[in-house]
């Protein structure tokens, strides 16, 4: 059976007078505008083990905006963020900030990295204890945060709250906020997946200081949250009864593209060679990503005219900005 696939934008090249400065990630590309504020537009790039895989995924960058344009007006009262504005269903505006090379990355739940390490014995992770006698997905007595640092290119690493200070990532005080932010945002983001008949498993927040005059350099929550490229769910219901019976539990997450690409030999190890997605497979990953949105906004996903990505943005921005 022959598949027909959306077009996808795995590259952006925005004309607009007032960018000053333009930075690509794995997933999105961000252009600075000379009035302080930032483009985040999400691409659909998919990246696992921090290599961006050769095939964009169809709707994958109109998921995460809107999934996290959501989220961004859902939590405001957990922390302060940097959003503005949505003019395109792949774009977010905010209000630029200083990245603090820190990923907060918090754990509801013994899965992913978490849980090879603790397989390996390890028992301490990022400074944060994992107690014995658990097993893969079980809930952690409390949400413990396992930071990451933040890698321009390359991979991101563990890395200890004590390191973080030593190496002048951020500020002690900056550290207690960014935590006490980030556990209030899981707290959040828990509770919002509940209602949806999901649990919020582990996700990551990426903090900035914002720039601009009268702002003090005040840390906000900045770039996309609670999506499926940063989170991991599980469905709530038969939870109890797979961890009963030593199931692997059902989730919603991008973990299956890394189990596929493990399965398939490749973990983003020098020499290892990407894996080819097919179409059916491209598929699987784009419905996935719908899904969860689905879920969690409890809204239909309404696919956006993919004939000409690139020129709708385009024109979407220059009449926002004007």
């Amino acid at each position: 059976m022959t598949i027909s696939l959306p077009n996808t934008l795995t590259r952006s090249d925005l004309k607009l007078k007032d960018v000053v400065e333009v930075y690509r990630g794995k997933v999105r590309d961000v252009y600075h505008l000379r009035d302080g504020r930032t483009i985040l537009l999400a691409s659909d790039r998919i990246s696992a083990f921090d290599v961006v895989l050769p095939r964009g995924i169809p709707h994958k960058g109109q998921v995460l905006s809107q999934l996290s344009w959501h989220m961004l007006q859902a939590t405001r009262q957990a922390a302060p963020n940097w959003a503005i504005a949505s003019p395109d269903p792949c774009v977010v505006i905010g209000q630029r900030a200083e990245t603090v090379k820190v990923e907060m990355v918090v754990r509801g739940y013994l899965s992913g990295h978490a849980w090879r390490q603790y397989r390996e014995g390890h028992r301490v992770l990022c400074g944060s204890h994992m107690p014995d006698g658990l097993k893969e997905s079980d809930a952690f007595p409390q949400p413990i945060i396992t930071p990451s640092t933040k890698a321009d290119v390359g991979h991101d690493e563990d890395i200890s709250p004590d390191q973080i200070i030593e190496r002048g990532l951020c500020t002690q005080a900056e550290w207690e906020t960014m935590s006490r932010y980030a556990l209030a945002l899981f707290a959040e983001g828990t509770r919002i997946a509940k209602e949806r008949g999901l649990i919020l498993v582990d996700t990551k927040y990426e903090f900035g200081r914002a720039l601009g005059s009268g702002t003090g350099g005040e840390l906000m929550l900045i770039d996309e949250i609670h999506t499926p490229d940063s989170s991991r769910y599980f469905y709530a219901e038969g939870y109890a009864e797979r961890q009963e019976r030593g199931e692997a539990q059902k989730q919603l997450s991008k973990e299956f593209v890394r189990q596929w690409l493990i399965e398939n030999h490749f973990m983003g190890k020098e020499g290892q060679v990407v894996p080819a997605m097919d179409d059916a497979f491209v598929k699987t990953v784009s419905d996935r990503y719908i899904e969860l949105f689905e879920r969690i906004t409890g809204k239909a996903f309404v696919p956006a005219d993919t004939t000409d990505i690139a020129a709708r943005i385009q024109q979407a921005l220059e009449s926002y900005l004007g």
